[in-house]
């Protein structure tokens, strides 16, 4: 009788488990509808790299139970008893990779609490044959803004799960991490990034080690921030700006960010050299948020009409400018209008023009130049064959904002609080020849409850096919570094 029980008790588990998670018979309803899935990728086109796309069947039921077919590969099934579909990496990747511009069919099925199989609508997915760069650089903190504690530089690698802290706060005397900033331009892929306070500075990325560089030059009455790389990687164009914040008692809007003023300044990495772009009149203008052309001939920005000591912050409109450049003798041209939004009663920010030169995408919102807190921010794109804006059909009803393009200009990552009004995340969309913009998806993560728990926000995506190879605690060693020969150099 024993060898008889140790023999039964394993065979008696498989089929206890498989009562409670098997598969659909033959007798199966219809619900005529779609499932309520989360994240909703239903409608989407992904790239073919991208990490799985884990979900949760928001149905009531005992066991669920997902297919996933496509034309040139065997199907796979996943079974769940709480409704959490894990797709296996593996299987995944080879579907993908052997289906690209086809579709993945996935079936959903439940059974409720009579035993009964009920089959929903195929959620459908189309697979791009446009990969995606493999790497999504961003910064995480509680979304108030109003503490620089816990703020973290991280890279995701979207073809997977995996994820490296590139700088923690905590590391580094709670100092503010703000701008990063890639030359993504496929050409060259250099890395760098600008933290304030007692180890404040510039840092830029040399193999694996940090460079730090002050750009703070005595004539200067502000600090370079918003950095964008030319082409060439010779030059970074930045924004030397006076900001201020404002608070507000108001529960949809807490912050407002404003500048008292601006200016940009051009770093000659070469020469080590840092000097104004002198811009026509620009005494008489408020300049900030550069972003070069992909050949390096132009360069654009915001612009704003000077305010003075007292101002109303939502008068403050600015309009898109560009002018030209020349790398040989670092001199710029007469400035000309982009895009009047003003005219409009609206104001621009963060201009990002994709690296095959056709389309530029700013955030459009009523003021100002911060809009991470403003309802109404959306991505709009210009043509710049024809100069004509449009409105992208990847705009909800919730703050669209910072935005940055993939290498081969065919996906547009972007900050998105539409999940539910208060913290940001991350949706992906493909844009085609046309700069027709795709359903965006949300950023896969591999529990599909991840965004759910936690309450921090995500902003500033910049992707990149560059792997940032560091220690967190890697820049501290550059501060200090810098610190010691700065005294030598004294005495």
């Amino acid at each position: 009788m024993r060898l008889f029980s140790k023999a039964i008790f394993p065979l008696t588990i498989i089929i206890i488990l498989s009562s409670c998670t098997g598969r659909p018979g033959d007798n199966i309803s219809n619900a005529g509808r779609f499932p309520s899935i989360e994240p909703d990728y239903n409608g989407t086109t992904i790239p073919y790299n991208i990490a799985p796309l884990n979900f949760r069947v928001n149905e009531q039921g005992t066991a669920f139970f997902a297919r996933f077919t496509a034309t040139n590969t065997h199907s796979f099934e996943v079974r769940s008893r709480n409704g959490i579909i894990e797709i296996p990496q593996k299987k995944w990747k080879h579907m993908l990779a052997e289906n690209k511009e086809g579709e993945i069919n996935i079936e959903v099925f439940l059974r409720d609490k009579k035993n009964t199989w009920t089959k929903f609508n195929s959620v459908v997915i189309k697979i791009s044959s446009d990969p995606a760069d493999p790497f999504i650089t961003y910064r995480l903190l509680y979304p108030g803004y109003e503490s620089w504690k816990e703020i973290y530089i991280k890279q995701r690698d979207i073809t997977s799960f995996r994820e490296r802290s590139v700088i923690e706060n905590s590391l580094v005397d709670e100092n503010c991490l703000n701008c990063h900033s890639y030359n993504n331009t496929g050409k060259s892929d250099e890395f760098m990034i600008h933290m304030r306070g007692s180890m404040g500075g510039t840092y830029f990325l040399e193999g694996n080690d940090f460079k730090k560089v002050n750009l703070k030059t005595k004539e200067m009455k502000n600090g370079a921030v918003y950095p964008r790389w030319h082409p060439s990687g010779k030059f970074v164009a930045f924004s030397s700006n006076k900001i201020v914040q404002q608070f507000h008692s108001s529960l949809d809007k807490k912050v407002e960010v404003s500048d008292l003023e601006s200016s940009l300044v051009l770093y000659d990495l070469e020469k080590n050299e840092i000097m104004n772009i002198n811009l026509p009149d620009k005494e008489k203008y408020m300049d900030t948020y550069p972003e070069w052309s992909p050949d390096g001939k132009f360069l654009y920005f915001c612009r704003a009409p000077q305010v003075g000591e007292v101002f109303a912050y939502d008068s403050v409109r600015y309009d898109l400018f560009r002018v030209p450049f020349d790398a040989s003798t670092r001199k710029t041209g007469p400035a000309e209008i982009v895009f009047n939004a003003s005219s409009m009663g609206k104001s621009v920010s963060f201009p990002r023009i994709s690296p095959d030169g056709k389309f530029i995408v700013i955030t459009l919102h009523n003021y100002g130049c911060f809009p991470i807190w403003h309802k109404e921010a959306d991505l709009m794109s210009i043509d710049l064959q024809t100069m004509k804006p449009s409105s992208m059909s990847l705009n909800s009803d919730f703050t669209d904002s910072y935005h940055s393009w993939s290498s081969n200009s065919r996906w547009l990552v972007f900050s998105s609080k539409r999940l539910d009004g208060r913290t940001a995340r991350f949706f992906l969309s493909h844009i085609d020849e046309n700069g027709n913009a795709g359903k965006p998806f949300l950023l896969p993560q591999k529990d599909p409850e991840y965004y759910n728990r936690l309450l921090k926000s995500f902003n500033l995506p910049e992707f990149s096919t560059l792997e940032v190879r560091v220690n967190p605690g890697t820049i501290r060693k550059a501060a200090q570094r810098e610190a010691v020969q700065a005294k030598w150099s004294e005495n």
